[in-house]
């Protein structure tokens, strides 16, 4: 198993080589901004695929060869959706907490 997966559902970076966000170019031309934003994204969706990819090819792939078996497959796709539910129940939580934070600031300011 290699190390540094951790982490691999919450879609974290962790590596630093972020594209500076379009908020911290103040003002800027806004069709650089909107470029920026979607090249964030599209990095930050091949970094989660490539995730993955990883996650379950160590969990699935038992040995190479020139066809998957059914259980290799089942085992791809189960871990796929596994993934994917995992991110996206971590990615609703964590905006729950947002708007929980945001609500409790919000009545202390009242």
């Amino acid at each position: 198993a290699r190390e540094g997966r951790g982490g691999a559902a919450a879609g974290g970076t962790g590596s630093g080589m972020d594209a500076p966000s379009a908020a911290g170019l103040g003002g800027a031309d806004p069709q650089l901004q909107r470029f920026i934003e979607v090249e964030t994204q599209k990095q930050r969706f091949q970094q989660l695929v490539h995730q993955m990819t990883e996650l379950c090819w160590e969990k699935c792939m038992d040995k190479p060869g020139p066809k998957l078996d059914s259980r290799a497959e089942m085992c791809f796709v189960n871990c796929v959706e596994r993934f994917i539910d995992t991110s996206q129940f971590i990615l609703n939580r964590l905006e729950q907490t947002q708007k929980s934070k945001s609500a409790f600031s919000e009545s202390l300011s009242d």
